[in-house]
């Protein structure tokens, strides 16, 4: 048995982040970005590295940074520069990456993260810098045939990618999981991402690293190791608590605090696995891209930027909750989607319920949009669709049940009154208490057995007794119905 004993232990997680931006050209060049296409069917010379070609800097790119380091309360350089890293890699034709170093183009920002018991984290945002990405190497072949050599496939080189770089201030996998997920749906709400996660356009590595307290309450400190290239939430939380129990584990049986280092994640094992020792900063000799001109950041260009990022989903979020009442659960969905908030809150022009209108999207809008293959706002059902069967819901004039019957129709034919579906499918309720309570007296006269069910107290007798009245007539408006036969049957 050991003799070191863990008292305590806190695990210190920072997250570096890749996140591919969703430019039309890659970063340097006018070579189509976009996932797919056949192998090395999008380069050209200055992706491929060929002699004497020149990089020109994608404006959008820097733009899309730029409103990212904002949206996480980063400062944004007004000078800055591009760099060399060197390194030799079969994936990165010209043996270098344009990155940045010293000056990146965000940093010192700070993001609000809401926990799962719904306290609050700040996470410190060290910085995040844009730089193009490598090619991929993959060692089987298309259609899963196992080869003995390595293939390459240049389409993703020179993709935009902004790096994100956090200090360690994540504490277990789960939060990990958390923090990745809210940065996810920051990206895409911005529109600076697809952040597509099985398309790589996001890409996780957790740097880990466990401050151990003994039985004596002296502190031991593990060397930090980073996880490559991970690509789902479920594996990064599984990853980071795997190696921060392995990192504990090997203290406790061996004494050793280990080195930095990189590892892998074996996901038939479930355990991560030793690549590489860390390379140190120096052995990248990073030093000035010379066919590059440095980006400067105009005051003009900021306020610019700023303007068009608007309310973020923290904000959103909060507002859907204090201003319409929404449950956290439906006011995340809808303010982390811009388009589907700024949907949802174009139903609420008039006199509709927020609930109401909210109830609808999510459950008839979001039900054809997944028949449709298609988002709620390409429909074709505009919002004062929505709103219109709110408040004829609300008011008595269909029951809840006819909403699916309307907007079904009005998906197929792309028509856009409401009311007019209603009345020409029936689905009007009667309100009327004439013909209700005519309904209601040739069901008395005929269930005698359910009627003294109920006067005798029996209470799903009641539901019965609604059920037959509704039945005598069509479009019964079945609350009217339950308050005048309960008022009929003095009780």
């Amino acid at each position: 048995m050991p003799d070191r004993v863990v008292k305590s232990f806190k695990v210190l997680v920072g997250m570096e982040i890749h996140v591919q931006l969703a430019t039309a050209s890659k970063m340097f060049t006018g070579a189509a970005n976009g996932f797919g296409g056949d192998p090395n069917s999008q380069v050209d010379p200055v992706v491929l590295g060929l002699p004497g070609v020149l990089p020109v800097m994608n404006k959008k790119a820097v733009e899309f940074s730029i409103k990212a380091g904002l949206a996480l309360g980063c400062k944004i350089a007004r000078h800055t520069k591009w760099d060399r890293k060197s390194y030799y890699y079969p994936d990165l034709p010209k043996n270098y990456q344009i990155s940045q170093y010293d000056l990146p183009l965000c940093y010192e920002g700070e993001f609000d993260l809401t926990l799962k018991d719904g306290s609050l984290r700040k996470v410190r945002i060290r910085r995040a810098h844009l730089e193009e990405d490598a090619g991929k190497l993959m060692h089987d072949a298309p259609g899963g045939y196992h080869i003995d050599w390595s293939i390459v496939d240049l389409n993703r080189a020179g993709t935009p990618l902004l790096e994100i770089v956090t200090e360690p201030d994540l504490s277990s996998g789960e939060e990990v999981a958390t923090f990745g997920q809210e940065l996810q749906k920051l990206v895409q709400f911005l529109g600076v991402s697809h952040a597509q996660m099985q398309m790589g356009h996001m890409r996780f590595e957790p740097n880990i690293n466990v401050h151990i307290t003994d039985d004596q309450g002296k502190i031991h400190k593990t060397a930090i190791t980073e996880i490559k290239n991970l690509n789902s939430f479920s594996v990064l939380q599984r990853a980071t608590d795997y190696e921060a129990h392995r990192q504990i584990e090997q203290w406790v049986e061996t004494g050793s605090l280990g080195v930095k280092s990189t590892y892998g994640w074996d996901e038939a094992t479930e355990s991560t696995f030793h690549q590489r020792n860390k390379e140190d900063a120096n052995d990248y000799r990073y030093f000035p891209d010379p066919d590059l001109v440095p980006v400067e950041v105009s005051e003009e260009w900021l306020t610019e930027l700023k303007t068009q990022i608007g309310e973020l989903p923290v904000a959103r979020r909060k507002r859907y909750i204090d201003q319409y009442g929404l449950n956290p659960g439906d006011a995340a969905t809808f303010a982390g989607d811009r388009r589907l908030g700024d949907f949802y809150e174009a139903t609420l022009k008039s006199n509709a319920r927020p609930a109401r209108t909210a109830s609808l999207i999510l459950s008839h809008g979001f039900r054809l949009s997944n028949v449709r293959a298609k988002p709620v706002y390409d429909l074709g059902l505009s919002p004062a669709v929505f709103e219109e069967v709110a408040i004829m819901i609300d008011g008595d004039q269909i029951s809840s049940s006819a909403a699916a019957t309307i907007f079904d129709r009005l998906a197929e034919t792309g028509g856009t009154s409401a009311a007019a579906v209603a009345d020409e499918l029936g689905l009007r309720q009667v309100s009327d208490t004439g013909p209700i309570d005519a309904a209601i007296d040739a069901m008395i006269a005929t269930n005698p057995k359910p009627l003294a069910d109920y006067k005798a107290g029996k209470a799903s007798a009641l539901g019965a007794l609604v059920g037959m009245v509704m039945k005598q007539g069509k479009g019964l408006n079945p609350k009217l119905v339950q308050e005048r036969l309960k008022a009929k049957l003095g009780g």
